[in-house]
């Protein structure tokens, strides 16, 4: 019953894992704080759905991307880790062939078992997530079970934290309890959700969001076999490095940038194409420096420039995941800096062309240089155009920094995150 959690939530018996996910700072104020929201999301679903059955805590966590910026789609290698901004759903098997959302501030969704076809019409809707992460299950040969779930959120939407990402895992972990038996392994459940977005949602990305949400801590994740990628788990303590990692929001918006999205993979592919091959990991990277002059005339400067960023980034992502096994901080924030630098250069995703007024990132990267005078490192944080940057400051800069973000941005747009140790998971029952 969802009222024996919420009592043991209350209880405290489930707070070392509360700890774990949301407590990594070491404060009882930060656990309080977790407590407190898993009893507000437990008593939600009673107050909502009133649920017969067994009540169970799941989260899925937003994602940073810390090294191979759009690199992920032309199967290459990148370096990512969740983080401890997630989703919260506490969800219940409803014994109807629905599924029953409520998301706290969003209106209730419901999908309907038996129709789970591609809808054109819910593109870029959290339903066509729910429609496709089922729809996947049931293709993998699951027989499906309805659930009912309240969720809330601390993502932020349009984050560069991958809200989407943390929804679509959040939703394969309550269908992986629910109707495989926890069968479906961390990798799998990523799959599922970037199938839901790619096909159902309709946005082509690659799979590094979802590795990032799903798999936990650190990760240098290699796309060269996108069905099989290889996930290395890095062991590095980044509360140790003497830096804070931030996240600054610089209040611009995601909207309709789907085509600034596209537009880098489609020429990325085109250089690609050039050579007879579909992604540029395919393609030795001395062919294509070989080949600078006629990809000019064939595919443009933009797209030669994007595919040079791809090389260049796809390395430091390397780079960056063993100067961290060596323990060479010093060493990652130089990659972390240079590839930063190649994506406003290179690979230009820090504004779009559609809207020339609006270069939010350039500036805050602009005045966070400034702020950090030559130490830590600053760069574009994930899809990019509108959205966040990420910095790593150190910790004697932290106020001044967070003050100079936000004096320029807002209050609370300059975020502290932490590396959480554990993606995508059931967090109590």
């Amino acid at each position: 019953m969802s009222s024996a959690l919420l009592s043991s939530l209350r209880a405290g018996d489930h707070d070392g894992a509360l700890a774990a996910l949301y407590a990594l700072d070491g404060a009882q104020s930060s656990l309080d704080r977790a407590r407190d929201r898993a009893c507000r999301t437990a008593g939600n679903l009673m107050k909502t759905f009133a649920p017969s059955g067994a009540a169970v805590l799941f989260s899925g966590p937003g994602r940073t991307e810390i090294g191979g910026n759009h690199t992920d789609h032309q199967h290459g290698r990148v370096l990512c880790g969740s983080v401890d901004m997630d989703m919260l759903a506490c969800a219940a098997p409803n014994g109807k062939n629905v599924i029953r959302i409520q998301s706290e501030g969003y209106p209730a969704l419901e999908v309907e078992l038996e129709e789970l076809a591609v809808r054109p019409g819910e593109a870029n809707t959290s339903a066509a997530l729910v429609r496709g992460v089922a729809a996947r299950v049931r293709e993998l040969g699951y027989s499906l079970t309805g659930f009912d779930a309240c969720v809330t959120s601390t993502v932020l939407s349009g984050s560069g934290l991958s809200s989407s990402a943390a929804y679509e895992v959040l939703v394969g972990n309550i269908l992986n309890r629910f109707s495989c038996g926890g069968a479906l392994d961390a990798v799998t459940i990523a799959k599922i959700g970037q199938y839901a977005e790619n096909v159902y949602f309709g946005k082509p990305c690659g799979l590094m969001d979802q590795m990032g949400s799903s798999v936990g801590g650190a990760v240098a994740i290699d796309f060269a076999n996108p069905a099989d990628p290889v996930v290395e788990k890095v062991d590095y303590d980044f509360s140790q490095s003497g830096h804070a990692l931030c996240i600054v929001d610089t209040v611009s918006s995601h909207g309709d940038l789907t085509g600034d999205y596209a537009a880098v993979t489609q020429e990325m592919g085109a250089v690609a194409a050039h050579f007879g091959r579909s992604v540029l990991r395919e393609v030795p990277e001395d062919n294509f420096r070989a080949e600078l002059p006629a990809l000019r005339k064939a595919c443009g400067d933009r797209a030669v420039l994007r595919a040079l960023h791809f090389y260049d980034d796809d390395r430091r992502a390397v780079q960056e995941a063993q100067a961290l096994k060596d323990g060479d901080f010093g060493r990652f924030l130089t990659l972390v800096n240079a590839s930063g630098r190649s994506s406003s250069l290179h690979l230009q995703n820090t504004w779009s062309t559609a809207d020339p007024r609006q270069q939010a990132i350039p500036v805050v990267l602009a005045l966070g240089a400034e702020l950090l005078e030559g130490q830590g490192a600053i760069r574009v944080h994930g899809g990019g155009f509108a959205g966040t940057v990420q910095a790593f400051v150190p910790n004697n800069m932290l106020e001044g920094f967070r003050s100079g973000m936000e004096g320029l941005l807002g209050a609370g747009t300059c975020h502290v995150l932490y590396i959480r140790p554990q993606g995508g998971c059931v967090v109590a029952e």
